[in-house]
């Protein structure tokens, strides 16, 4: 049996006296897209940093394709880190350079090519994400949802296995949104990719999912297909996916009070 591409296991993770993840559990399966939803401050965000070795957990494992990252030494820790891409919610991209060079900063940074090889694998991202027109300029002349295209043209450099995103359509508007749901579906059925997907955008998760986990306080508590996320009983799921202010979950005021208090 093959191993998970990723993989959590009984992952605890606190900052002072707040608990984030009490008890992480999830396994995405290699070759699905699995969506992360979840109330702001469950955890979301910060699992991902778990998966790619930025955080350790305080209790727990975190594996990637079998092999574990926690407890890994440096070497391996970057051999494991070189399987996946990252698409930040703001695409991350370097102000001061252009297109075609902030898709080829982690070629020249981890030397993985250069030269004629390097411009080769730059402009095959480029054509492929419909780049090419604007590889010359910067990002500060672009669109959003460009941005993100180019963030993700960034992440497919290295040639991933997995491919993790961040809020990815935040931001967009709904035909530039579907654009990215696209990309996602394009890469998982012609590149083979491993996605996960932390998202807000139920249109979003139900577009792209094979499998969607839902997060609430600090750990997974529905972990099922779209159509099964829709027909759960969970008063908690209901409310969440309807958006509902009336419920049983807990609404964090902390930034209303921080506002007042300012």
């Amino acid at each position: 049996m093959e191993p998970f591409a990723i993989e959590m296991k009984n992952v605890h993770k606190a900052f002072g006296k707040r608990k984030i993840l009490r008890g992480m559990n999830i396994q995405v399966k290699q070759g699905e897209t699995m969506v992360i939803l979840g109330p702001s401050g469950t955890g979301k965000s910060v699992s991902l940093k778990h998966i790619t070795g930025l955080l350790d957990p305080d209790e727990g494992d975190c594996f990637i394709f079998g092999e574990s990252i926690v407890h890994a030494n440096q070497k391996k820790r970057e051999e494991l880190r070189s399987k996946l891409g990252v698409l930040f919610q703001s695409g991350a991209l370097i102000n001061w350079l252009t297109v075609y060079e902030n898709v080829a900063l982690p070629l020249r940074e981890h030397k993985i090519a250069d030269g004629a090889e390097l411009d080769r694998i730059v402009m095959e991202k480029l054509q492929w994400l419909d780049l090419v027109p604007a590889k010359d300029t910067l990002p500060s002349n672009i669109s959003g949802g460009m941005k993100k295209r180019v963030g993700l043209a960034r992440a497919l450099t290295s040639q991933p296995k997995i491919v993790m995103y961040d809020e990815p359509t935040s931001g967009l508007d709904p035909v530039m949104s579907n654009v990215i749901n696209d990309l996602v579906i394009r890469l998982q059925k012609e590149l083979g990719l491993t996605s996960i997907v932390v998202t807000h955008d139920m249109n979003s998760a139900y577009r792209i999912a094979d499998r969607i986990s839902f997060l609430y306080e600090g750990k997974v508590q529905f972990c099922g297909t779209p159509e099964e996320i829709q027909s759960s009983k969970d008063p908690v799921i209901q409310q969440f996916i309807h958006g509902n202010t009336v419920g049983p979950m807990i609404l964090d005021h902390s930034e209303l009070k921080k506002g007042k208090s300012n």
